[in-house]
């Protein structure tokens, strides 16, 4: 029998594309054979995923846990929507949340992280995307936490608890935790899936974009015909309402179209020091399939 090494396994596992336990598993069935490990693994489906993997992944889930002064949110996506509904892959994303939440949101670290069935995230996802039929992805990961206060979480239309299309964490420092600062921040994590803020303060805004904001309202000020004393004016007035649309504190409060967020939060005696939002898809570009294609694609065709 010829010996199982290292370099033996990640030979077989870049074959095939299946995961490094079920290729190390493979090796072994086969006695270092390994023509006869891809036999094994085709068998057993499991190397069909490599030929999955090109594919668009622009659907899937966000997932969201919490725990004490922590919470991680995830996206993994699938090529079709259906997968979405699939019990499977809804466990897979409530995992990956999980193993964030302890890993933190590198990617690397995360997909490196032992799952409950003792694969690791990643070979986890091999296995997954062998049996449901369709290529999967893990996207991004967030990890906030708060010395003292809470990090809440939101999903927006959700199909299960913690799981949906938008999500959204809110970092709110508090002398300590309440129910009442859980509620604020469940309705921030609401205001953000709303307005879509780019960022939490003025300081933070992409200078660069600002600098670009800046030169398209010049050149509409000076097309105007105004002197340039009223054309500076007429800029920095809508800088600052540009900051009204994209900066989180500056926004005004979706629950009651008055307030602006900083001063909810001022008033709550608390203080909002990070956040982020999910979206499903975001940025992907995504192919376009009828119906029925769809449904080919599920039904293994």
């Amino acid at each position: 029998m010829a010996e199982i090494t290292a370099a033996l396994v990640k030979e077989l596992r870049e074959q095939t594309g299946a995961g490094m336990m079920d290729c190390k598993k493979a090796l072994n069935e086969a006695a270092g054979d390994i023509e006869a490990a891809v036999d094994w693994l085709r068998k057993k489906g499991l190397s069909a995923a490599a030929k999955k993997s090109g594919r668009v992944t622009a659907e899937g889930l966000i997932g969201v846990v919490s725990e004490g002064k922590r919470a991680a949110m995830v996206e993994v996506n699938a090529e079709t929507d259906f997968v979405a509904r699939n019990e499977a892959f809804q466990n897979f994303v409530e995992e990956v949340a999980k193993a964030a939440l302890k890993a933190g949101d590198d990617l690397e670290k995360l997909k490196a992280a032992v799952v409950a069935s003792g694969r690791t995230v990643a070979d986890e996802l091999t296995h997954l995307i062998a049996t449901i039929g369709e290529n999967m992805s893990i996207r991004r990961a967030r990890v906030l936490e708060v010395p003292s206060g809470v990090v809440a979480t939101y999903i927006h239309g959700a199909l299960k608890p913690g799981l949906g299309k938008i999500g959204v964490l809110a970092a709110i420092e508090a002398p300590s935790e309440s129910d009442a600062i859980e509620a604020l921040g469940r309705q921030v994590g609401m205001h953000v899936a709303a307005t879509r803020p780019s960022a939490l303060d003025i300081s933070s805004v992409d200078p660069e974009s600002i600098e670009r904001e800046r030169s398209v309202l010049r050149e509409q000020a000076l097309a105007s015909g105004k002197p340039e004393a009223i054309v500076e004016k007429m800029i920095e007035g809508r800088i600052r309402k540009f900051y009204e649309e994209v900066v989180l504190l500056e926004q005004v409060w979706v629950h009651d179209g008055e307030s602006r967020v900083k001063a909810v939060l001022d008033k709550a005696g608390v203080k909002l020091v990070a956040f982020d939002r999910f979206q499903l898809g975001e940025g992907i570009e995504k192919e376009e399939n009828d119906f029925a294609a769809e449904v080919a694609k599920v039904a293994g065709s």
